[in-house]
């Protein structure tokens, strides 16, 4: 086969033949096939070499596309060890009652979906009867990552085996009672069942693989033998559009997570349509699995097929479905066999040799119903081949039917996800294909009937029996409380009694701490630091040598810096997970780590740090999902603040992410000003997460980056600290220039960094305007106005309460000042409970490039701004001259 003109250079013409004699008979062997048979002939020949090659363990690129048959071919599928038949009555109750559940449900105009958990039934069912291990056995049982819109499918399950009552499927998507059911899987409305939030697509698959790689974390650091433990995620085809989805797949490969099965339900539809339409999504996902190191198994034609395959000596059937497009698939399922005929068997003289031989009833069969998805052998043979294979990750491509057994109105109809009911008539079809027995008597008043077989029916006894010997029921969320001890007092007391004369930023001091609670005996090793790449930019470098960055391989080369003493240590029981360059990735570590105290029973404290800017606006989607599944951390928003990251500009200015985390119940968000702080918010956080009564919440830090003298804590100032304000200071307690007794009096509040601005326009307003300003640390604007909020509801039961925020300046006659590093709203949160005059000051707008000092004169937020703001307030009042505020304008130069 001669080489085709201008071929360009290949990596092979850059390695030495040392036999081109014989390198030229195999070229001349493919000529001569490909003269003699054809050249598809040549083409098989060389497809089977490559995968001979590969079974052989030749290093040889690996084929990134296998032909569209089943990885499994029947002669090769395992002995199937359950009742095949019991299994499908149960399954036909689970598919009934998940349909009646949402047709119910529409008549409220609540919704529902139906389609899904039709087309995945077997998928779902086939894992819980024989492979899904539950939590009352050793271990910790496998995680399920169930796919959203399949929940009316397993809460049908739930109710087969008595969890769930007929009640509680009446009120799907009604919670407000108090005994509905969540409409896709909500830990934080159902914790009893459901283990991981999946509806916010893209994140499941995410968030499964770094949840298996956590076990193996787990596992590797001794503290939990999660051996048994593995993880299934059931995704649908079009969910692999989000990036999230495919973001971490490598990942998976290189750390081996062969604890971790994708389960794709390949329907060829999403929401709204075909999934690939003019190509073919199971193809294209195999090559993306197989190129990023998956095990790669395809379910897509069930038992009719076989007949097919055997009569296709020429391989035109396997090459025809090779090239027909997805959206042609889905037709297909649809149209009569005439159609079928005509457009598929029609496209080559071969293929009509074939088709002549069939009957249309086969016809029918194969391309209406037959898939692999739908076939509990099929779907067992895979699932018993991915557990089997070691090395790698596996995903199972399972094709199936969307709206199988719903009949013709349903199935593989593009608007089939938005329809939520079928007819009476529609659902007696059902039932007679099902073999249900349910009787017409039963539909007398016009609505479907729930059905269930009995709890002693033979098919709830094989259902319990079946459950119990896999550790019990499934999907379940079970939590054994363990408290975790106080760390010691050792660990606190350098940052409350200070820095002395030494500038710290507060991101240092963090550091500090969780360095000094990783020594601690009790619970030092459940400390987990997460970071997504740029340690050394948050001052973590000294863990790395002492804690170890976490690799399941150790260390295999020598560190560039191995001679230094804070080298780059990666080690397989480190305890660092540094994660490169991906928020999303650390948030699904974190996420993992969170929730560990349920998954499996070993509460972990993990920090996740980064810049702060990346956090809730880029993974606030996450940052739900962690709420979502009840977790419980610290995340840690460091170089915060618009104006603190000096010459970054825009991208990196964070003025806002204390606005977009107050918007989520579950987070308790503080903006501390000195170490000292840190150390008491750290510590009650502590207390409340992982105390003898743990709360489901998890706290959001910002430190900042600016080095500044750290003051001892004052005395008392601990309750304030944690309800969010306090009196750092008065006007009184100034060294030099105290105001006079008379003078006109503020008070200035801030948070975080700008404390230090305040500092400085206390000492201007005194010297300068004999003006009297008391300065208050406002530690966090979000609890403040979380309890104030608390207040007003508890108004409304007849409970008069006043919030914290209005007792703390009860006597304030003075004004208010507010003044932060973000945007005026966060501040302005809780303005409408301070009964005293109330203006801030904030970095509103895009951020941008500068100086620290340049900045803040920008936003106007720097000390002599903060003074001007201050005398005009006081102006308005009638307590300075308003020609006071000119002259300030002029003297620094506003």
């Amino acid at each position: 086969m001669s080489d085709p003109v201008g071929k360009l250079p290949s990596e092979l013409d850059q390695l030495p033949d040392r036999d081109t004699e014989e390198t030229a008979e195999w070229a001349a062997s493919l000529d001569a096939v490909a003269q003699a048979a054809g050249t598809r002939r040549a083409e098989y020949l060389l497809r089977r070499t490559l995968q001979h090659a590969e079974a052989a363990g030749l290093a040889l690129p690996k084929l990134l596309e296998t032909d569209y048959v089943n990885t499994i071919p029947t002669s090769a599928e395992p002995e199937f060890p359950g009742d095949e038949e019991m299994e499908a009555k149960i399954t036909a109750w689970n598919r009934w009652n998940a349909a009646a559940m949402v047709t119910r449900g529409s008549k409220y105009g609540v919704g529902g979906h139906i389609a899904t958990f039709a087309s995945a039934a077997w998928l779902y069912e086939t894992g819980f009867q024989h492979f899904f291990r539950g939590k009352e056995a050793d271990g910790s049982g496998d995680q399920l990552y169930i796919q959203g819109h399949a929940s009316p499918g397993i809460y049908a399950r739930a109710f087969l085996d008595g969890r769930i009552s007929e009640q509680q499927l009446d009120n799907f998507r009604q919670e407000s009672g108090g005994n509905g059911l969540p409409s896709y899987p909500h830990p934080r409305r159902l914790p009893w069942l459901w283990e991981f939030p999946t509806v916010s697509m893209g994140l499941g698959p995410l968030s499964a693989i770094y949840q298996a790689r956590f076990n193996r974390y787990l596992q590797n650091r001794s503290i939990k033998d999660t051996a048994g433990s593995h993880v299934w995620a059931f995704l649908g085809d079009g969910e692999m559009d989000e990036p999230e989805s495919t973001a971490a797949l490598a990942l998976a490969s290189r750390e081996q997570l062969d604890n971790l099965t994708f389960v794709i339900n390949c329907n060829l539809q999403r929401l709204d349509g075909p999934v690939r339409a003019n190509f073919r999504v199971v193809q294209e996902l195999e090559a993306q699995f197989r190129g990023a190191g998956w095990n790669v198994i395809k379910s897509l034609w069930g038992s009719a097929w076989d007949e097919l395959f055997q009569l296709d000596t020429t391989g035109a059937l396997v090459r025809r479905l090779r090239e027909v497009p997805d959206a042609q698939f889905q037709t297909y399922a649809t149209r009569d066999v005439a159609y079928i005929r005509q457009h598929f068997f029609g496209a080559n003289a071969e293929l009509a040799q074939l088709a002549a031989v069939l009957s249309d009833a086969k016809i029918a069969e194969c391309f209406h119903s037959s898939r692999g998805g739908h076939e509990p052998r099929k779907v067992y043979a895979a699932y018993k081949a991915a557990l089997d294979h070691k090395g790698a990750p596996t995903v199972i491509l399972a094709q199936t039917v969307k709206g199988y057994t719903l009949g013709a109105g349903f199935e593989s109809k593009n608007a089939n996800h938005q329809m939520k009911k079928l007819t009476i008539d529609e659902f007696k079809d059902m039932r007679d294909l099902l073999g249900l027995p349910i009787p017409d008597s039963a539909f007398a008043d016009g609505v479907v009937p729930y059905g269930h077989p009995g709890a002693n029916s033979p098919e709830v006894r094989y259902l319990n029996e079946r459950r119990a010997a896999l550790g019990g029921p499934a999907p379940a969320r079970k939590v054994k409380h363990v408290a975790l001890p106080a760390p010691a007092e050792r660990s606190f007391a350098p940052l409350l009694k200070g820095s002395g004369k030494q500038e710290m930023a507060t991101t240092m001091a963090f550091v500090r701490l969780v360095k000094d609670l990783m020594r601690d005996k009790e619970t030092g090793k459940r400390w987990v630091p997460i970071v997504p790449d740029e340690a050394r930019t948050f001052g973590m470098e000294s863990l790395f040598p002492s804690a170890g960055i976490y690799s399941p391989l150790g260390q295999t080369y020598e560190p560039v810096d191995r001679d230094q003493l804070m080298y780059y240590k990666e080690a397989k029981d480190g305890q660092i997970l540094n994660e490169g360059i991906t928020e999303a990735g650390a948030m699904a570590d974190f996420i993992a780590a969170c929730t560990s105290y349920a998954t499996h029973g070993e509460p972990m404290i993990p920090f996740y740090i980064f810049y702060s800017m990346f956090g809730w606006q880029r993974t606030a989607d996450q940052m739900w999902q962690l709420a979502d599944q009840l977790g419980k951390g610290f995340i840690v928003g460091a170089t915060a603040g618009r104006t603190t990251l000096t010459g970054e500009g825009l991208q990196h200015a964070d003025g806002h992410s204390h606005l977009i985390a107050s918007t989520n119940p579950a987070s308790l968000n503080y903006d501390p000003a000195f170490a000292y702080e840190i150390a008491v918010i750290v510590k009650d956080g502590l207390r409340r997460m992982y105390g003898e009564q743990p709360e489901d919440v998890f706290y959001y830090l910002t430190v900042y980056n600016e080095p500044k003298v750290q003051p001892a804590m004052p005395e008392g100032v601990e309750e304030g600290i944690l309800k969010g304000l306090y009196r750092f200071n008065t006007a009184a307690d100034l060294a030099e220039a105290a105001p006079a007794a008379d003078a006109p009096k503020i008070q200035l509040m801030a948070s975080g960094t700008a404390i230090h601005w305040v500092l400085e326009a206390q000492q201007l307003l005194a010297a300068d305007w004999n003006v009297a300003a008391d300065v208050w640390s406002a530690t966090s604007w979000g609890e403040l106005r979380r309890e104030a909020l608390e207040c007003d509801e508890a108004l409304l039961r007849g409970e008069l309460r006043t919030p914290y925020v209005t007792r703390a300046l009860e006597g304030v006659t003075s004004p208010v000042l507010a003044v932060s590093d973000w945007m005026r709203q966060v501040p302005d949160q809780i303005s409408q409970w301070v009964e005293q005059d109330w203006t801030s000051l904030g970095t509103d707008g895009f951020g941008l490039s500068d100086t620290r000092e340049g900045a803040r004169r920008h936003f106007g937020v720097d000390a002599r701004s903060i003074v001007v703001a201050a005398l005009a307030q006081l102006a308005r009042r009638g307590e300075v001259p308003a020609s006071s505020v000119k002259e300030a304008r002029e003297r620094y130069g506003l």
